[in-house]
């Protein structure tokens, strides 16, 4: 029997075998699994795959933030530094999503007089 120190709480020494055991079998099989992936060029080539497409989706997600950045300060200009009357939630809405394009296109809705 061994006790846990702090908790005082009797332990029988079987079970601590068994959990050493059964550690050192998970252990033996992870590193057998990852002898059957060293070398495998299938693994290299997913490997290369997924880190072009995470620097490719980095790189358009970096475009779409700063569009959506200039958008709303273009929305905030318009709306409170020139008191241009758009919709409020929609203009909002759309330079968001649209940025620079989309507050653009409202104010070519205005300029025809569809607001």
């Amino acid at each position: 029997m061994v006790n846990i120190p702090f908790l005082e709480i009797p332990v029988p020494d079987s079970i601590l075998d068994g959990i050493g055991n059964g550690a050192a079998g998970a252990a033996e099989n992870v590193g057998n699994a990852a002898l059957n992936l060293a070398g495998n060029p299938v693994i290299l080539i997913g490997g290369i795959i997924l880190v072009i497409s995470a620097v490719v989706i980095f790189f358009f997600l970096k475009k779409i933030i700063i569009n959506s950045i200039l958008g709303i300060a273009a929305w905030v200009l318009l709306t409170y530094v020139f008191q241009v009357e758009l919709p409020f939630i929609p203009s909002l809405a759309i330079s968001v999503i649209f940025g620079l394009a989309g507050i653009g296109a409202m104010l070519v809705m205005k300029f025809f007089g569809m607001f």
